[in-house]
């Protein structure tokens, strides 16, 4: 994870191709046995297990899977919102109700498709609700500084959630080898409380709420 010492810090673009080629190395079923590893550690959170309502995402081929989590959530009694993403790429929400509630959205010109939530729009505030936030990511470094995929979306529910002064747990689900040292950021970034992958959970400054 360390850095070699007279190298120059690689930017996003360089970091984010890195990433998404060893994700696209994985298989079907290193995806699956990841994800199951994945959802009984975030499952554990505390933020989680007090929350009423979870901001969080369908994952989309190699990211990170989190179809179990969003059914374990869901049984709880938990409100799952979920993003459909907007022509300006903002994030608008839907309630989770159930996978065949998940219709296939094209985005991008037709080259990218994502699972949305079917029904009713509850607009870009309705994450001001959430007791937490699961963010996708491709990296968190020991700050707690996310690396994005670049679209901005999230930036945009960080910078909602700052204006609307309500402070979520911020979460975000990584393959254990994305966790690194460092990662490029900009002036708009903003740190992350938590990193879950399959083998455990880091923190960042916010300490853990009680039980």
């Amino acid at each position: 994870m360390r850095q070699n010492q007279g190298q120059p810090e690689p930017d996003k673009r360089t970091r984010r191709r890195e990433v998404l080629q060893v994700r696209n190395g994985l298989t079907a079923d290193d995806v699956q046995g990841h994800a199951a590893a994945l959802a009984r550690r975030a499952l554990a959170l505390p933020e989680l297990a007090g929350a009423r309502t979870v901001a969080a995402y369908v994952s989309v081929g190699s990211e990170p899977g989190t179809p179990a989590l969003l059914d374990a959530l869901r049984a709880r009694g938990v409100r799952v919102l979920l993003p459909a993403l907007l022509p300006d790429n903002d994030l608008a929400w839907g309630v989770y109700r159930g996978p065949d509630s998940l219709l296939p959205a094209r985005h991008g010109g037709g080259r990218m498709t994502l699972l949305e939530p079917a029904g009713e729009r509850l607009g870009p505030d309705a994450v001001t609700e959430a007791d937490a936030v699961l963010l996708p990511g491709l990296s968190v470094d020991a700050r707690g500084m996310r690396l994005g995929r670049g679209g901005g979306s999230y930036d945009r529910v960080l910078a909602r959630l700052e204006r609307a002064r309500v402070r979520p747990a911020l979460v975000v689900l990584l393959y254990d080898w994305e966790v690194v040292e460092r990662v490029p950021e900009e002036p708009h970034d903003r740190p992350v409380d938590a990193v879950v992958t399959p083998s455990g959970v880091r923190r960042f400054g916010r300490p853990a709420p009680e039980a």
